[in-house]
């Protein structure tokens, strides 16, 4: 089950022994709200009609779209991959698939280092997903010193398709947002800054 083991944050900061803090994670800057294309509005519009009964069902027809619309801002220097593996320590539960994640490098046909940001999509519970993608991040940190391509921060989320909690693992400390992003716009916004903090 690798980072799915990991349902409950006290147990994964307990046995890699990181602190975590929630904080207003973005209080400090000041994050611009982005307006949505209409292509992403007609998008998230045709999947109104059907049922949402599942992770995988609100991963195709809502997060993606919305982390889409993100990259394509930055397909020169950004890539975004979907349920690829990220297999560093399976023992110790640090391998398994990942839902979303952008690495900093073009487009290509395989995975690079570093990865900067994930997306785990979780169907009712952030507690569980923000475990999950904490263990992913620590995954990806681990990933990117393998491949001796460090970055300062990784930065996390945990989203139902409508909630969106963000995470920032600095200096072996977990920063969770203490706000949980509903609208769009800010949502666009929060992804945009956060890319841009490598560019």
């Amino acid at each position: 089950m690798g980072y799915s083991n990991f349902r409950k944050v006290e147990a994964f900061v307990e046995k890699f022994g990181f602190d975590m803090q929630f904080v207003a994670l973005f209080k400090a800057e000041k994050i611009a709200d982005i307006n949505p294309s209409d292509w992403l509005l007609e998008t998230l519009e045709r999947a109104k009609p059907w049922p949402l009964r599942n992770e995988k069902a609100k991963a195709e027809r809502v997060i993606s779209p919305i982390l889409l619309e993100v990259v394509q801002n930055y397909t020169d220097r950004i890539s975004f991959f979907s349920g690829e593996q990220i297999n560093i320590k399976p023992e110790d539960d640090l391998a398994g698939e990942c839902d979303f994640f952008f690495a900093l490098q073009p487009p290509r046909p395989y995975l690079d280092a570093p990865i900067i940001s994930l997306a785990e999509a979780k169907d009712e519970d952030m507690d569980w997903g923000v475990a999950q993608c904490a263990a992913q991040m620590l995954g990806a940190k681990l990933f990117n010193e393998k491949k001796k391509k460090l970055v300062p921060f990784i930065y996390g989320c945990a989203t139902t398709g409508t909630d969106w909690q963000f995470m920032k693992l600095e200096n072996d400390v977990y920063y969770v947002d203490s706000k949980i992003y509903t609208d769009l716009k800010e949502i666009l916004g929060v992804w945009h800054h956060i890319i841009n903090l490598y560019l």
